[in-house]
């Protein structure tokens, strides 16, 4: 089996529709793919109607956190979206990207750089606006080359034009995702490229708060960072996962570049009670 656990849609900062990013996982020959918009589920039905016979779709999303004023993010599996805790905590942070967004292009223009709110609106569509629709801007003007070169620069935690936003904090994620009946993995837990990580404590820290398991396979995660990872998650009991984090053209990895062990699969399905995998009938 190919199990990618980390993908996204337009419904967030993707370039493929869910249709599209289902029909696409198929192709590339993955059995099963997870759908983690980051703080919203509204590209799942979408994806449900679209999915091809042979695929199954794990309903998930990737939750804004923020820990000790470090970033970081919470993927969240199999949880029941109707929870209306976790679904209120979602919408504070949806509801809080757009005046974040604005707050960036006004840093962006005091630097001297043309970005305009309506080029970002735009490029952003109907999904819910972030960081990569910036950096897309700011490759269409030529600023930077790609957009991990935008998160390194201008739009890192640490750049010129970083705004905070409403984040959860990743204690009350993992009681919100567990009451829900969902399963938490940190995602990218040491990518020092995008900016400050928590210490490798507060990943202990996690572990004793119920964290379910760390995403270790990962494109911002070089060879000996997958390796101390790996000896983590072995000291904590924590399940490791593996994922392309698949944004479409916004970023050069494909479905599958990365994946997840069926057994560490099979070991989520089985923790998770507020939702449960949907087999593809050919949609």
């Amino acid at each position: 089996m190919r199990i990618d656990l980390h993908t996204h849609s337009t419904a967030s900062d993707g370039t493929d529709t869910p249709a599209e990013l289902v029909r696409g996982a198929a192709a590339a020959g993955l059995d099963v793919v997870a759908l983690t918009d980051h703080d919203t589920v509204s590209g799942h039905a979408e994806a449900r109607a679209a999915l091809p016979e042979g695929l199954t779709l794990v309903t998930g999303a990737e939750l804004s956190c923020r820990l000790d004023g470090v970033s970081l993010h919470m993927l969240a599996y199999l949880f029941d979206p109707e929870e209306p805790e976790l679904a209120r905590e979602r919408e504070l942070v949806r509801d809080d990207r757009v005046p974040r967004a604005r707050a960036i292009v006004g840093k962006l223009r005091e630097h001297g750089i043309p970005v305009t709110w309506e080029q970002v609106a735009r490029i952003a569509g109907d999904g819910a606006v972030g960081r990569p629709h910036l950096a897309t801007a700011l490759m269409e003007l030529g600023v930077v080359d790609s957009v991990n070169d935008a998160f390194a620069s201008w739009l890192a935690s640490d750049g010129p034009a970083y705004v905070e936003k409403h984040e959860l904090d990743p204690f009350d994620a993992i009681r919100l995702v567990k009451a829900a009946g969902g399963v938490t993995v940190f995602a990218h837990p040491l990518a020092v490229k995008r900016g400050r990580c928590v210490p490798e404590s507060a990943i202990a820290e996690l572990a004793a708060a119920g964290l379910d398991g760390i995403e270790v396979d990962h494109m911002d995660h070089d060879a000996p960072t997958r390796a101390r990872l790996r000896g983590m998650a072995a000291d904590l009991g924590l399940l490791t996962t593996g994922s392309s984090d698949y944004h479409g053209s916004r970023k050069t990895c494909s479905l599958g570049d990365c994946t997840t062990d069926p057994e560490i699969y099979g070991e989520i399905v089985r923790r998770a009670t507020g939702a449960f995998p949907v087999p593809g009938a050919g949609g």
